[in-house]
This record gives structure tokens, C-alpha cells and sequence, in this order.
């Protein structure tokens, strides 16, 4: 796969990361995230801008966070039940509806880099919960300029083994996500714990 989305950047440049963001944010299984590693290793070798490469990587993810929200809003609950048709999707809705519940506006800047798996599901639920728009604006850009500085500054600083790093990061992923859901359920079970009789 790392050889299809080099060959892409090479031919395609920042168009394929703004793109590969922005349908990242609304649930499809694009390597995001590697695409921007490997926009970084282009940077790196002087074939990329570092500003282009950037700002089309940001404006791709603030504009799917965006397109996500809006679907949200007009589907409501009936979109929500669709998207948890699915046991695996239904897991990533309940969490990422437990997690902005618990943390709101840091559960959205959180959902869209250290646990970017619920991102997607977070941008739903909230324009299907009518968030403040503004301030899911806002923490969600922060968020999501702390994803492409990142992957895109690891790219670039680890150009010569890139495939390495993609691997590495995308375990990574995987080991916080595992961990956050661990932490919640815990907490959850202390909480009925306290309450039972």
C-alpha cells in the first residue's frame, strides 16, 4: 500500500491530501494519515511545498470535519442509527458518543489526532446533537492542525524510512485507542460500582 500512496502523491501532490483528509473525516477508510506522511517525505526531498503541503492537508480535514457536522445535522438520529447498523461501527459511535459527552469541546480536539478512529463518528454526532458550531469549529481546526503537523513534520523529519514510521504510528493508534476505551469503561464500572447497593 505505502508504494500506491507515494506513486499518488508523486502524480497527484497536494490535490491527494487535501482529498485523502477530507474523505478521512467522513468515515472512509482512506490512509490519511500516511498519504500526509508521505507528502512530508516529498517535502523533505524539495518535490512538495511545506506551506502547500500543509494548508491543503489542514483545509481537506477542517473541510470534511465540516461536510461530516453538516450530514450530521440534516440526518439527526436517523443517520446515527444507519452508521450503527454495523456491530463494529455501532462500537465506534458509543464511543465516540461517550467521549465527546465526557469532554465536550476537548473530546472533539482529541478525536481528531490522538484518537482519530472516533473523529469521523464525532463530527456526526455532533452536528446530529446541534454542538455549538463555532466552538466545534474551533477545537476541532486545533485538533486538526496537531494532525498534519504531526504526520506531515514526521514525514518530512523521517523521510528515508517512511514505510517504518507508518507502521509504527499506525500500532500506535491502535494501542491509545484500546487504552482510552479501557480507561472510560473502567471509570464506567467504578461509577455503577459506587452506585449498587
Amino acid at each position: 500500500m505505502n508504494d500506491a500512496v507515494f506513486l499518488l502523491v508523486s502524480q497527484y501532490g497536494v490535490a491527494v491530501l487535501f482529498v485523502s483528509t477530507f474523505l478521512s473525516c467522513l468515515a472512509l477508510p482512506i490512509p490519511a494519515s500516511v498519504i500526509m506522511l508521505a507528502g512530508g517525505a516529498f517535502v523533505a526531498s524539495g518535490d512538495l511545498g511545506l506551506w502547500a503541503t500543509a494548508a491543503a492537508a489542514f483545509l481537506g480535514a477542517v473541510a470534511g470535519d465540516q461536510a461530516g457536522y453538516r450530514l450530521g445535522q440534516a440526518g439527526g438520529a436517523g443517520l446515527i442509527d444507519r452508521l450503527a447498523a454495523r456491530p463494529k461501527r455501532a462500537a465506534l459511535v458509543a464511543r465516540a458518543r461517550g467521549f465527546v459527552d465526557r469532554w465536550g469541546g476537548l473530546g472533539v480536539f482529541l478525536s481528531r489526532w490522538l484518537l482519530s478512529p472516533l473523529g469521523p463518528y464525532v463530527n456526526f454526532l455532533g452536528g446530529a446533537a446541534r454542538l455549538d458550531m463555532r466552538r466545534f469549529l474551533a477545537w476541532g481546526m486545533a485538533g486538526e492542525a496537531v494532525w498534519v503537523t504531526v504526520y506531515v513534520g514526521l514525514g518530512y523529519g523521517f523521510s528515508s524510512n517512511i514505510a517504518g514510521i507508518a507502521d509504527i504510528l499506525g500500532n500506535a493508534v491502535v494501542f491509545l485507542a484500546c487504552a482510552a476505551v479501557a480507561l472510560l469503561l473502567g471509570r464506567l464500572l467504578l461509577a455503577n460500582g459506587r452506585t449498587q447497593p
